[in-house]
């Protein structure tokens, strides 16, 4: 048996339970970006748009974050959601091996009333409280909800809507307060298989992946108790260091494929890889799935590496360009213009945005104060709307300076100095941008 192979094989199919858990663990007790340090069932609330360089952002994001890591290990809890009003927000339920299980928002999935959801742990067959909107049954104890709201309305909107999200027990078992603890004298080189071994047991996945993970008795990742690594054999010690540098590099270079369109970069099947739950919101339909089960695991690792607790592309679809269409990276040395056909099909809303490059990280260039100014235009969602010529089109330009012409000014997004990013966020996108007959406009150099 090659057993090099097969810890290469493991690391694929665990990297995402260890991101998400390893992530969860951090937001407890350092916080992430502009989110505090946080317990299990409280929810943690930006107060700004939560920048690229947090761990669960990646192309570029103009909404607002809430995060509750909930443990549903004592029973069920009660997630309170306000009335939704007119602008963008959703609620995102993520298990711990990253399945997008649910969603609750206004504009795809469920309605507008308030009221509460009733999350409920692997197996519960208690009573359901009188008067919930429903229930959402969670593939793990441990879940992570991340809610998004858009900044159209300034922050007081947002502050309103987060204030009344809230999470109440139902029943009075014992919570967890923090996760299952790797042995802490295993090798540091070995403590990703540690982590894998320990949170597996206490977070199984669907049965059909169950029956996958037994392939992997022979690295010591089924045993219980004590952990095989502390005094892991020079053979296994090796196997196991060399499969997971094999695994990263094969994640790494799935991730470097993305698609490309017309130089935009988009991924609107990256998160195809939930096969086996189904929850309110979600759209159980083939074109949806990933038909290959093994090779899913390999795109859920891609995806828990770049785009941590990202959406599926029905729910919200992201494209970023780095490049005009010659090829040259956008930079605001130089002058580009855009030419949108017609509207970009969104349901719930769009918005182009420049973000700058430097350290791929940082909000939208000049969103201070939600007020997108010069930095994005959009319909439905915070930013200025743009103004379309007779015949439907929508010409954008990208450049330092401000037109002096007043209509040019409008579709005018301002560039930094250097080198930038364009990102265009659809919500709720339409038919002609999921199946390609919608064709996103070439970035083209005007000067």
């Amino acid at each position: 048996m090659d057993l090099v192979a097969l810890a290469a094989e493991a690391y694929v199919y665990g990297y995402p339970l260890v991101r998400d858990l390893s992530v969860v663990e951090g937001a407890m007790y350092t916080g992430y970006g502009p989110l505090p340090p946080t317990p299990f069932n409280h929810f943690a609330h930006a107060d700004r748009p939560v920048p690229p360089d947090t761990p669960f952002v990646s192309v570029g994001d103009d909404t607002v974050r809430s995060v509750a890591h909930l443990d549903l290990s004592g029973g069920p809890v009660l997630l309170h959601v306000p009335g939704q009003d007119s602008a963008y927000r959703v609620l995102q339920f993520v298990d711990a091996w990253t399945d997008n299980f649910a969603y609750v928002g206004r504009h795809r999935s469920t309605s507008t009333r308030a009221g509460d959801w009733l999350v409920v742990p692997p197996g519960w067959a208690g009573r359901v409280p009188d008067g919930v909107l429903g229930v959402i049954d969670a593939p793990t104890s441990v879940v992570t909800v991340v809610g998004r709201s858009d900044c159209d309305g300034g922050a007081e909107r947002v502050r309103a809507f987060q204030e009344q999200l809230t999470v109440t027990y139902v029943e009075t078992g014992t919570h967890r307060t923090g996760l299952p603890a790797p042995d802490p004298d295993v090798p540091e080189p070995l403590r990703f298989f540690e982590q894998l071994r320990v949170w597996m047991a206490d977070f199984p996945p669907s049965a059909p992946d169950r029956a996958y993970q037994d392939r992997f008795q022979p690295l010591g990742l089924l045993e219980e108790g004590a952990s095989p690594y502390v005094r892991a054999d020079a053979v296994l010690v090796r196997a196991l260091t060399e499969g997971a540098a094999r695994g990263g590099a094969r994640v790494e270079e799935a991730d470097r494929a993305g698609a490309v369109r017309a130089g935009w970069v988009m991924r609107p099947h990256l998160f195809d890889y939930n096969l086996d739950h189904y929850g309110v919101g979600t759209i159980d339909s083939p074109e949806w799935r990933i038909a290959d089960r093994e090779a899913s695991y390999l795109t859920r690792a891609v995806a828990a590496r770049s785009a941590l607790w990202g959406v599926h592309g029905y729910e919200t679809l992201y494209a970023r360009a780095l490049c005009d269409a010659g090829g040259g990276r956008l930079n605001g040395a130089h002058s580009y213009v855009l030419r949108f056909e017609g509207r970009p099909p969104a349901e719930a809303g769009w918005a182009l945005a420049v973000y700058e490059m430097a350290g791929y990280s940082g909000a939208a260039y000049g969103t201070a104060g939600y007020d997108g100014a010069g930095s994005r235009i959009g319909e439905s969602l915070a930013g200025r709307v743009p103004a379309y010529a007779e015949d439907g089109s929508l010409t954008v330009r990208v450049r330092r300076e401000r037109p002096d012409d007043p209509v040019a000014a409008v579709n005018w997004l301002a560039a930094p100095d250097g080198d930038f990013r364009l990102v265009l966020r659809l919500c709720a996108p339409g038919a002609g941008i999921l199946d390609g007959t919608y064709r996103l406009p070439a970035v083209e150099r005007d000067r």
